[in-house]
């Protein structure tokens, strides 16, 4: 017995929705938002065995959510197109606005506080362009060299006592990261603030930022 057209077409929107309901899946989508790689890559930088890695990706794959390429012997994964940015901020805005714990969650990564309100990157633009900001990429080192916002600093949480030194104290910090999943930024805000810094974190990260068609560095 066939289907309604409109019942076709929700089972394809609930397969989306399924895709989007692990959080493993979520971790490799933050990752395939820094740019792509392939399976082993992505089992290391989530903690996944490659085996459950690979079998995530396939339902991702399936939503239509990333797709993938042969080079050689590898299969390397990509996001499909912008639109998955969009969703997996949208999921966010959803959980912040209605979930209590994650409201709880928050702010205890900003020290029980209530966290400052995040930078637009339209505003970071203009001040790096007016030299008023001090940027700090806090992701990995890796992701830092495959690109970072021109002018950042890099540097992880573990390194914050040595680049305490280089900051300009007078100057605002803005701190950015992964993108909407990556709490990096809040807790380096955290510490940055409970050293007298005035610093907030990005609305958005690195992905958001490539996305609007701003510049990014790339090291060799």
């Amino acid at each position: 017995m066939s289907i309604s057209p409109k019942l076709a077409l929700l089972e394809e929107y609930a397969l989306v929705a399924r895709a989007l309901s692990a959080p493993a899946r979520l971790m490799l989508l933050e990752q395939l938002a820094q740019g792509e790689r392939g399976v082993e890559a992505l089992a290391e930088k989530t903690g996944l065995t490659i085996a459950n890695c690979s079998q995530h990706l396939q339902q991702l794959r399936r939503a239509a959510l990333v797709t993938s390429r042969r080079d050689g012997k590898a299969v390397i994964y990509r996001l499909t197109d912008a639109n998955t940015l969009t969703l997996m901020d949208i999921l966010r805005i959803v959980a912040e606005r209605n979930l209590a714990q994650v409201e709880r969650i928050l702010r205890g990564l900003s020290g029980g506080e209530d966290a400052p309100e995040p930078v637009s990157r339209e505003d970071l633009a203009a001040r790096i362009a007016e030299g008023s900001v001090t940027v700090l990429d806090v992701r990995p080192a890796d992701e830092y060299t495959a690109g970072h916002i021109p002018g950042a600093l890099n540097m992880t949480l573990t390194d914050i006592e040595r680049i305490v030194p280089m900051l300009d104290p007078a100057a605002e910090i803005v701190a950015y990261c992964r993108g909407p999943y990556c709490v990096y930024a809040h807790q380096a805000v955290t510490a940055l603030r409970k050293r007298g810094f005035t610093a907030r974190r990005l609305d958005g990260g690195l992905p958001e930022w490539r996305e609007d068609g701003r510049p990014v560095l790339t090291e060799a």
